[in-house]
C-alpha cells in the first residue's frame, strides 16, 4: 500500500511545489487550502496524471478549532479509499506573511499569525499523532529569516524560530515511535507569498540575488524536492535538524 502524505496549504507557492514532489516518490497526497478551491483541485489532478492519489480539502490553519472535524474528515476519507485510517507524513507549510516594524505591529496581526504559525503546528501535529503512523515523519517549514535578520520580520522570524525549537522537542519525544521531526527552511523564495514580494519588487530580488552564492533569488522547485526526500526512507538518519535551502544567502 502506497504511502500517504498531508500537506497543509498545498494548493499554490511553495506547498504545491511540494505535494507534486512528494506524488513523484510514490507518495499519494492530501492538501489542504484556505480558500482558492480552483487552485486546490488543479494540483490534485496534477498528481492523479502522476498515478497517485490525491485530495483537497478546506481548512483555515488559523481556526484551531477546525482542526478535531478536519482530522475527522481526513481519516474517513483514507478508511474509505485505503482500509485504514493512518497516514505516513504530516507537512506543517500553510502560512502568511507579516512585515511591520516592531513599532508598528498591533496585537491583532500577533494574534493572527501565532496562531498560524505556532499554535497551528503544534496543535495539528498533536492531533494527527494517533493516525500517523510509527516510522513516519513531520516536517515543519520554517524561514531563512531565523539566521538572517532582515527589518520588518520580527514577530513571523521569532515565531519561526519557536517553530524550529518545537521540531526538536517533538522528535525527541516522538523517537519512541521511530517518527522523525525536521525542519526545512527556506531562503527568500520568488513567489506570492507576501503579496510577490520577492518576485515581483526588482530591487529586492536583485538584492537577494547579490547576497547568495549561488547568484539568484530561490524557486518552487528548490524546495519541493528537499521536503519529497525527507519522505523517503534515505532520510530515514535525519532527525532533529534545521535544513537550510537557501542556496548559500548571506553566507
Amino acid at each position: 500500500m502506497n504511502k500517504i502524505a498531508l500537506i497543509t496549504g498545498g494548493s499554490r507557492g511553495l506547498g504545491r511545489n511540494m505535494a507534486i514532489a512528494i506524488a513523484k516518490k510514490g507518495i499519494d497526497v492530501v492538501i489542504t487550502y484556505n480558500s482558492n478551491k480552483e487552485a486546490a483541485d488543479e494540483v490534485v489532478n496534477e498528481i492523479k496524471s502522476l498515478g497517485q492519489k490525491a485530495k483537497a480539502f478546506p481548512l483555515d490553519t488559523g481556526n484551531i478549532n477546525l482542526f478535531d472535524p478536519f482530522i475527522k474528515e481526513v481519516t474517513a476519507y483514507l478508511e474509505t479509499e485505503t482500509g485504514n485510517s493512518h497516514f505516513d507524513f504530516l507537512v506543517n507549510n500553510a502560512g502568511t506573511a507579516l512585515y511591520a516594524p516592531v513599532t508598528g505591529v498591533t496585537e491583532e496581526q500577533m494574534d493572527k499569525i501565532y496562531n498560524i504559525h505556532y499554535k497551528a503546528i503544534f496543535f495539528l501535529s498533536q492531533k494527527s499523532l494517533p493516525f500517523l503512523n510509527d516510522g513516519g515523519a513531520i516536517i515543519n517549514i520554517s524561514s531563512g529569516l531565523t539566521r538572517i535578520t532582515a527589518p520588518g520580520s520580527s514577530v513571523y522570524a521569532s515565531l519561526k524560530t519557536a517553530v524550529e525549537s518545537l521540531s526538536r522537542y517533538f522528535a525527541l519525544e516522538l523517537g519512541s515511535r521511530k517518527i522523525r521531526v525536521n525542519t526545512v527552511a527556506p531562503g527568500a523564495i520568488e513567489t506570492y507569498f507576501g503579496n510577490g514580494r520577492v518576485r515581483d519588487n526588482k530591487d529586492i530580488n536583485n538584492h537577494i540575488a547579490g547576497i547568495t552564492a549561488l547568484g539568484r533569488v530561490g524557486l518552487p522547485d528548490d524546495i519541493g524536492g528537499v521536503v519529497a526526500f525527507l519522505c523517503t526512507p534515505d532520510a530515514y538518519w535525519i532527525n532533529g535538524q534545521r535544513i537550510e535551502v537557501s542556496g548559500g544567502q548571506a553566507i
